[in-house]
């Protein structure tokens, strides 16, 4: 049975612009720029220099703690390594490659036949899993086998999240839609770590093709259950997803695992199946480029370290954009430098023209309450944004403004076009900051 989370929008879900487009193999640039820091936690450390050949699948880049490693996405030798602009606005430790376009393999490449992934334990799994730098590919870039490894004994219900509610964005319909079997041997994967025979994919009644692909790879004893659900935003938000198939709440500051439930990319999914079965690491992935000045929107298998700039001269656009995102329209981060590149959590970059400026000289609340019909998370966004603008911590506090999502339900409802998410990220920001100078 599927639940209606509470609020949440219905925004135009231009998905036709590239829905219909199948996957095509992005050609590998001639150069690659791979960011150190690709997930939340401890950024990698280079483990190359400049000068030094690299292969295809070769470890760059790894630490200690909550980290994961990076890998070549091209065989070739490395340029530089050196700061460069991230898709966060800011400038990290990155390895650039220079291609030799040979797609030399590294020798730790080995698939594995299926003797020999049925003999694998948990540990082991989570191992390779951590070996091959998988994180959650829907964009929260949490560490996956950290995930699992904290679900053990504690997590009675896997969830993977084929929502893709964002407008415009359609790599994982078309990731389900043309590897089906690929996204439910990934999740087989996990119901073995996890120790669990049953499985729930929540996926939107808008795409019922990819729909009918992942059916046609399950048989009646495969304890896999496809949740159909009603297109509404953010449905693929965790939280929302969990309620959503579950009719579970998760509490105000907890984690998934508090009611029971892990959330895994479709996309995640298939990552771990490359890793497994083909021996190989998180080195490429399907990002849509699209946009309603797009003259040939695409759905693109791209190596990471591709630069933006290099993805929009493959779709071209019919005038100078207004804005380009890295995501989509509700949650992507304008980019104000295209020489950044692809990361694993980036599924796609939206080109938008001018008829999308919606700008308001003097913006002023006019307390119409539509900001609150609309938060998915039961808030109050009008007195969260007054407290941020007054710099209210206390406040900031008791209006639970670190439980925002920053889904954009709000900004989207409202008549004054107030930046509210643009005040809620700053005002985490300063919480976050505030929290860090008690610790100390």
């Amino acid at each position: 049975m599927a639940f209606s989370f509470f609020g949440g929008v219905h925004p135009q879900d231009s998905k036709w612009y590239a829905c219909d487009q199948q996957i095509q193999e992005f050609p590998e640039p001639d150069v690659v720029v791979i960011p150190m820091s690709q997930h939340i936690g401890a950024p990698c450390l280079p483990l190359v220099k400049k000068g030094d050949p690299v292969t295809v699948g070769q470890k760059i880049g790894d630490n200690q703690g909550l980290c994961v490693p990076v890998h070549a996405s091209v065989s070739g030798k490395v340029k530089a390594v050196e700061m460069r602009p991230h898709t966060n606005g800011t400038t990290v430790m990155s390895v650039v490659i220079e291609n030799d376009h040979q797609h030399t393999l590294c020798p730790e490449v080995q698939p594995r036949n299926r003797e020999q992934v049925e003999a694998l334990t948990s540990e082991e799994l989570m191992g390779i899993i951590r070996e091959a730098g998988i994180v959650g590919m829907g964009g929260a870039c949490f560490p996956t086998h950290v995930k699992l490894s904290s679900g053990l004994g504690k997590v009675d219900t896997i969830i993977v999240n084929a929502g893709e509610c964002e407008p415009f964005i359609t790599a994982d319909d078309r990731l389900c839609r043309e590897m089906p079997e690929k996204v439910i041997s990934g999740l087989r994967v996990i119901m073995k770590i996890l120790g669990l025979s049953t499985a729930h994919i929540g996926i939107e009644d808008n795409k019922p093709e990819a729909v009918k692909a992942l059916q046609g790879c399950l048989t009646s004893g495969d304890g896999i259950t496809i949740d159909v659900l009603p297109a509404k935003y953010p449905q693929g938000a965790e939280k929302q997803l969990i309620f959503a198939v579950t009719g579970r709440e998760v509490p105000s500051g907890g984690l998934p695992a508090a009611v029971g439930c892990a959330v895994f990319n479709a996309a995640t999914c298939k990552a771990i199946h490359d890793a497994v079965w083909e021996g190989m690491p998180l080195i490429r992935r399907v990002v849509t480029v699209s946009g309603d000045i797009v003259m040939e929107p695409k759905n693109l298998m791209v190596p990471i370290g591709t630069t933006f700039n290099d993805l929009l001269e493959a779709v071209g656009h019919s005038e100078n954009p207004y804005k380009v995102l890295s995501g989509g329209p509700m949650m992507g981060v304008s980019q104000y430098d295209l020489s950044v590149t692809t990361l694993k959590g980036v599924n796609a970059v939206t080109i938008l023209g001018r008829k999308n400026k919606y700008a308001v000289d003097d913006p002023h609340c006019l307390r119409c309450g539509k900001c609150i019909d609309a938060c998915p998370m039961k808030l109050a966004p009008v007195l969260m944004f007054r407290a941020q603008q007054e710099n209210d911590i206390e406040e900031m506090k008791c209006t639970h403004l670190m439980d925002c999502i920053e889904c954009g339900c709000c900004a989207y409802v409202c008549p004054a076009g107030i930046p509210l998410v643009l005040g809620f990220r700053s005002g985490k920001q300063i919480l976050r900051s505030e929290a860090a100078k008690k610790k100390g």
